[in-house]
């Protein structure tokens, strides 16, 4: 019997494609990148500022914008569109900054269509999503710390505060410039969009199963026996180590091993020789002869 549509859409490589899509929407509407800065001037404040998908900035930025102008820093210039903040003359241009709302929504309504695609060609729709998203994400985040690193290298000659080197603010991580210390990292938003392209690349993996949510218990049972077999098997081989008898022997003297050529005391007993000398010779030769068979019987030599 052939599964309803709406019982396909239940299959993970269809459910977490429309997951995904519903995330990146709400991610478009909360902050994407947070930092959060200190200064002795408010001491015990810290004074977070919230940057969006799109020319909006939020928390504490307006005081922290005084605290830019005395070292020449601005916030950015999106060009296109009035932000929600003023714009100095020295900012440097992001009119890339509009595209925001573009991409989310973008990678949003490509999700929703790979969701119903028919099955024969789910699998590279899915592919190709994936391989989408990670790479627009990492592209944005390349052009944003270049931002950063431009905004951070064309300070204001004639602010306050003179003499601070130029520096690059991190996408993520710490920094500090003169008394003011600095944590960048994603906001609520950028959480969100982290996680839509995790469930995006968890489709990826089931994009040629039709395993559904109903079938999530039992994945999820299979997962974990197969990761208990598996540490179960390395901490065994680790107590048990190698056995000795398993190593390969080497061998030498043209293959033979070591102790090849050393005689058993039976054939050390059956190649024994003795050496007479025949007095009556008069000559002091040797016989040489096996022991068991004794001399010649003609006492000539052998």
């Amino acid at each position: 019997m052939k599964p309803s549509r709406l019982t396909r859409l239940t299959e993970f490589r269809r459910a977490l494609p429309l997951l995904a899509a519903a995330l990146l929407l709400i991610a478009l509407t909360l902050p994407m990148w947070r930092i959060t800065l200190t200064a002795p001037q408010y001491p015990g404040e810290p004074l977070p500022v919230e940057v969006y998908a799109y020319p909006h900035l939020g928390g504490e930025w307006k005081e922290v914008q005084g605290l830019n102008k005395y070292a020449g820093f601005y916030y950015p210039d999106p060009v296109y569109v009035d932000p929600n903040y003023e714009v100095q003359d020295r900012a440097i241009d992001t009119p890339e900054w509009v595209l925001g709302p573009v991409v989310f929504v973008g990678l949003a309504l490509a999700s929703v269509v790979t969701s119903v695609l028919p099955t024969d060609r789910i699998e590279r729709a899915i592919a190709a999503l994936f391989g989408g998203a990670v790479a627009v994400f990492a592209t944005m985040a390349a052009i944003i710390q270049y931002r950063l690193h431009q905004a951070g290298h064309s300070l204001d000659p004639d602010a306050p505060l003179m003499g601070i080197d130029p520096f690059t603010p991190p996408i993520l991580g710490s920094y500090e410039v003169a008394n003011i210390s600095g944590t960048a990292g994603p906001g609520p938003g950028g959480v969100l969009a982290i996680g839509a392209v995790v469930l995006l690349g968890v489709a990826f993996h089931y994009r040629d199963s039709s395993a559904t949510v109903t079938d999530l218990p039992a994945l999820a049972r299979d997962a974990w026996r197969r990761l208990r077999d598996r540490v179960g098997r390395g901490d065994s081989d680790d107590r048990s180590g190698p056995d000795p008898d398993d190593r390969p022997r080497v061998e030498t003297d043209g293959g033979r091993r070591p102790d090849a050529g050393a005689a058993r005391p039976s054939d050390r007993a059956d190649s024994s020789v003795r050496t007479d000398t025949d007095d009556s010779s008069g000559d002091g030769s040797v016989a040489v002869y096996d022991r068991h068979s004794g001399p010649p019987s003609d006492g000539g030599p052998p």
